[in-house]
This record gives C-alpha cells, structure tokens and sequence, in this order.
C-alpha cells in the first residue's frame, strides 16, 4: 500500500473507530483469557476464554473470530453468543482478537486464525481434535470460511458457523443489493472502504483465501451452517456459497435467511423479530454443535 493511500486509510479508520466506540459499549466477561504464540516472535494473540459448566478434558472446542469490517476493534462484542453456547454445549469457546487493517492487512488477520489452530491442535490434552469448529460474524464469518476451505484439510474442523459473511470481495459493493428492498444495508462507500483497508492493490480479490465464494466445495468441512439476513447486501453472495457447497458429496450445508434482519442484527437487536431471529438463530448453533 502506497504511504498516502495508507496514511488516508489510516486517519478514516482512526475516525470511523471512534464513532464506533461512541455507540456500542463492548463489556466482555470471559472466565479467562489466552495469550497464544503467533508466529512473529515476541507477538501473542489475545483470545477470551468461555468453558462449559463441569467441562471435562480434552474438552471440544469453537474458535471464534468477531466482525468488524476487518478494521473495527470489536474484540468482546460477541460476548453472548459465546457464554451462551459454552453454558448449551460441551464446548470451550475461544474468542480470538485478530489483527485489523489498514496496519495490518491481508493476510496478518487470516495469519492469525491459522496460528490460533494450530496452536489448539497442539493442546491435545486440552481440547478434542476431533471436534474442532469454527465460527464468525461479518468479518469473522470471511475468515472462518476461508480458513476451513483454504489453510487446513476439511476434516480438520467438525464444522464452520457464520453469520452474514462477505464471501465475494471481488464483487463491486454497488452491485449488490438486499434480498429486502426495505432493509439497511451496509452504505456502499463504507464497504468499499473496508475492502481498500483490507485487500492489498497487488492482490487477487478471487483468491480463495480473501474471497471463499471461489474456493473448491469439497475443500470445507462436511458440516457448514450460513446464517443471513434479508436486509443485507451480502445475503445473496452468502447464500450462493452455501448451494456450491452443498452439490459437493458429504457435505451437510444449512443456510437460513433471517426476515426483519439487518447486518449485524443479533448484537443490539432492536425488535421482537429480531430477538426471535437471534434466539433461533443461536439455537441452531447449539444443534449443529451437539450434532442434532
């Protein structure tokens, strides 16, 4: 990146990260945190820990990564989704706070997904490797995916959860649209900013590891769940994904689109639907993760 493209980049971001902080208050409250080995000497990975009531040992384990335009510091604002299916599964849940661009961009923040798994595969005693699973929102959901289909072999993972992730960066924003004309989709100015941060100019935006819309369909794992929502312009893409995968053999795809939803819905939701969106929503989590 150019300096004054990045020294742009950088002071828009300061600016769009204060506002942020202005309006949503993040409180996390993990039992414990992790700090991870990456693989740059001296560095660490923050992840929040949730363990499961009684947990026993080598406990199955969700990784998590949270949303945030791949530069919003939102470390912490899934704190409810993941005390909620520690205390309703088996599993530990961590947290991960990735890198975010425009300081660090493509691949930093997927570098990071990566250390965080090999680092749990190396913990035999503490987490089951064989049930490993993934999950994300927004953001997240884009590494998740392209984590599972790209960095590892799809049997390392029991499953891949996410939540209304871009998967298609090599689209123009403008030329998506809502499923839901009604809806409040991400404006296309502050999209395409979010790709510029994160997305180096001398970088493919259909690689598969920035956009797992292009990855192969038997190259995630056999369990794949898709949450969307219909007043979001990344729906479509999303939802496209989850048929590709499902034409490929062992696959079990679930894709639901939530109505009355927005991007983001289920953090702050401002409705009765969007209560009962969220709840259904995380039920369905807890289902596929206890393998119902």
């Amino acid at each position: 990146m150019f300096f004054l493209t990045y020294l742009y980049c950088k002071v828009l971001a300061l600016a769009i990260r204060i506002i942020a902080r202005s309006r949503a208050r993040i409180n996390a409250k993990p039992d414990g945190i992790y700090q991870i080995e990456s693989r740059h000497p001296q560095r660490k990975i923050k992840a929040h820990v949730y363990r499961p009531r009684g947990a026993s040992r080598p406990a199955p384990v969700l990784i998590n990564f949270h949303g945030s335009g791949f530069i919003l510091p939102a470390h912490g604002s899934d704190d409810e989704f993941c005390r909620q299916m520690s205390q309703q599964t088996k599993y530990t849940v961590l947290d991960v706070q990735y890198r975010l661009a425009p300081e660090h961009p493509f691949p930093a923040a997927l570098n990071d997904v990566e250390d965080v798994v090999n680092w749990a595969l190396k913990q035999p005693e503490e987490f089951d490797r064989s049930r490993i699973a993934l999950s994300g929102f927004s953001a997240g959901g884009n590494l998740a995916l392209a984590a599972s289909s790209n960095l590892f072999p799809p049997e390392t993972f029991y499953a891949v959860i996410t939540f209304y992730p871009p998967v298609d960066l090599h689209t123009r924003p403008e030329s998506k649209s809502p499923p839901d004309s009604t809806g409040n989709p991400l404006p296309v100015p502050l999209a395409r900013f979010f790709d510029k941060c994160y997305i180096p100019s001398s970088h493919n935006k259909k690689d598969p590891r920035i956009s797992p819309y292009y990855a192969q369909p038997d190259s995630f794992p056999s369990r794949v769940l898709i949450i969307t929502a219909a007043g979001d312009s990344l729906a479509p893409e999303a939802e496209r994904l989850a048929v590709k995968i499902g034409q490929a053999a062992g696959r079990e795809v679930v894709s639901r689109r939530m109505e009355s939803c927005d991007h983001g819905w289920n953090i702050s939701p401002k409705t009765a639907a969007q209560r009962d969106a969220r709840d259904e929503a995380y039920d369905m989590v807890v289902a596929m993760l206890n393998g119902r």
